[in-house]
């Protein structure tokens, strides 16, 4: 019994972690953090000057939530969260008729930068 207690217990574990994480940096100077209310989730890029300071990429497990909270550990004022790959059906080509087009298997996370004039 303890043993089937301890395997469920790790398989719990493993299935809420995020895998295949993968990071670049791209500032020199490290940021303060930020606290991650203070950082947007944006699906576009905004229209307002920015500088990127950081790509991420998760491959299992990620979210939204997820992104916005590794922009705001170096210091992000925004992420831009990017789905990438995930089902989809032979018969609807086009992704906004697409039942899948809400499902994806990774993230790509841009951390922003605004600058300021």
């Amino acid at each position: 019994m303890k043993k089937l207690i301890c395997l469920l217990a790790m398989i719990m574990f493993v299935s809420g972690c995020v895998r295949g994480v993968a990071n670049r940096y791209y500032l020199e100077e490290k940021l303060p953090a930020k606290n991650i209310k203070e950082v947007e989730i944006l699906r576009e890029a905004p229209l307002q000057p920015y500088i990127v300071i950081a790509d991420f990429q998760a491959s299992s497990g990620a979210t939204f939530k997820y992104m916005q909270k590794r922009a705001a550990e170096i210091g992000a004022d925004a992420v831009i969260v990017t789905p990438t790959g995930g089902r989809y059906s032979y018969s609807e080509n086009w992704a906004g008729e697409d039942r899948h087009s809400n499902r994806y298997i990774g993230l790509v996370g841009t951390a922003i930068k605004y600058k300021k004039e």
